[in-house]
C-alpha cells in the first residue's frame, strides 16, 4: 500500500504541471513588448483668409511652395487703412494735447488777466456806487427827477454782478480745470489710443501672413479680387508634424497614454522610421473602420488614437496607410512629447 502511493504521487505531480501549461499557453499574452497599431495620414490644412475686406494687390506665393511661420503671402491694396490709421492718429494727438493742457492748468497770465478784470470790474462798481449817491442827494433836492436816481442804483447793481462774476472767473483760473474733466480728457486719450491701435492692426491686416509652416495646396483667388474674411485665399497644409489615425483595440487600451513615443512606418518607405507621440485616445468606442487593414475581426471595438508624425522632408501623405508601432516598456509619457521631432 505505501508503494502505491509513492507511485501515485509523481503522477499527480505530472498531471498538474501538464495542466498548469495548458491553462499558460491558452490564456492570452503578449508576444512582443510593442504594440502596433494601423491607420492611415491625416494631414491639417489651414483656410487662410483676410480679416478684412478689400482688392487683393499681390500674391506672394504659388502652389506647391513652402511657406515658413509669419511669412507674407498676399497683399490688399492698404490706401483706405493708411488714411484711418492717419486719421486715427491725428485725432489722439489732439486728444493728448487737450489733457496735456487742462493737467498744466492756467498759465500765470491768464490769472494775472482775470484779477486785472476783477480790478476793473471794482472801480467800475465803486464809481456806480459814487454815481448813485449823487443821484440820491440831488434827488431829495429835486434837482433830478426820480428816474435818474432809479438808472443810476440799476447801474450799480449791475456793476456789482459784473465784479462778482469777474471774482468767480479769478477762483477758476487759480483753480484750475475740475479733476472730473481732466478724467474725461484722460478718458479720451484712451479711446483715441485703441481707435489708432485698432486702425494699425487693420493696415496690418492687409498683409496676410503664415500662422504656420506648411505647403500650398491651393491658391484659390487671384490679383485684382475682392478679398473678404469668408472667402480664404490659400490652403496650406501642415505636414510636420502631420497626424496618423489608427485604432487601438479595447484589449489594449490600458497601455497607452497620451505622450508616449511611438514609431510610424509606411509600405511607400520600407525601412525607414518616423519618430512621434500619442497626442489623444479617444473616450468612446467604435467600430473598426473598413480602410483600416488589420488583423483582427472588423466587428471588433476600438478606439481612435491621434499618433503625432514627425515629417520634416514631407514624405508622410494624406490618406497614406501607416503602422504604428508602440514600445510599452521604459516608454513613459512626456510633458513635451514634441520635443522627439526637435521642437
Amino acid at each position: 500500500m505505501p508503494a502505491r502511493k509513492r507511485l501515485i504521487l509523481p503522477i499527480v505531480v505530472v498531471a498538474a504541471a501538464v495542466a498548469a501549461a495548458v491553462v499558460w499557453w491558452r490564456a492570452p499574452r503578449r508576444a512582443t513588448d510593442v504594440l502596433q497599431l494601423y491607420g492611415n495620414v491625416d494631414v491639417r490644412q489651414m483656410q487662410l483668409a483676410f480679416n478684412d475686406a478689400g482688392r487683393v494687390d499681390a500674391l506672394l506665393v504659388n502652389e506647391g511652395e513652402r511657406v515658413a511661420a509669419g511669412q507674407a503671402l498676399a497683399r490688399l491694396d492698404a490706401a483706405r487703412y493708411r488714411d484711418a490709421a492717419a486719421r486715427a492718429g491725428a485725432s489722439l494727438a489732439a486728444a493728448q494735447a487737450v489733457l496735456a493742457r487742462m493737467r498744466a492748468g492756467s498759465r500765470p497770465q491768464e490769472v494775472a488777466e482775470a484779477a486785472a478784470a476783477v480790478d476793473a470790474a471794482g472801480a467800475t462798481a465803486h464809481n456806480a456806487q459814487l454815481s448813485w449817491q449823487r443821484q440820491r442827494e440831488l434827488v431829495a433836492a429835486d434837482f433830478l427827477p426820480r428816474q435818474a436816481l432809479d438808472d443810476a442804483a440799476a447801474a450799480r447793481r449791475a456793476a456789482a454782478a459784473e465784479l462778482d462774476r469777474a471774482r468767480q472767473r479769478l477762483s477758476l483760473a487759480r483753480q484750475g480745470p475740475r479733476r472730473e474733466d481732466i478724467a474725461a480728457a484722460a478718458a479720451q486719450v484712451d479711446a483715441d489710443r485703441a481707435a489708432l491701435a485698432l486702425a494699425q492692426r487693420e493696415l496690418a491686416d492687409t498683409v496676410l501672413r503664415a500662422p504656420a509652416a506648411g505647403v500650398v495646396e491651393d491658391r484659390i483667388v487671384e490679383v485684382g479680387d475682392m478679398a473678404s474674411p469668408q472667402l480664404p485665399v490659400y490652403t496650406v497644409a501642415l505636414d510636420n508634424p502631420v497626424w496618423a489615425r489608427v485604432y487601438l483595440p479595447e484589449t489594449e487600451l490600458g497601455h497607452v497614454r497620451p505622450g508616449m513615443r511611438a514609431q510610424i512606418s509606411s509600405d511607400s518607405f520600407p525601412g525607414k522610421a518616423f519618430a512621434g507621440w500619442i497626442g489623444f485616445v479617444s473616450p468612446t468606442a467604435e467600430f473598426t473602420p473598413k480602410s483600416v487593414q488589420t488583423p483582427e475581426l472588423r466587428s471588433e471595438l476600438v478606439y481612435r488614437v491621434r499618433v503625432f508624425a514627425c515629417n520634416p522632408q514631407g514624405l508622410l501623405r494624406l490618406g497614406m496607410p501607416v503602422t504604428v508601432r508602440v514600445p510599452l516598456h521604459g516608454n513613459a509619457p512626456q510633458a513635451q512629447p514634441e520635443r522627439v521631432c526637435g521642437g
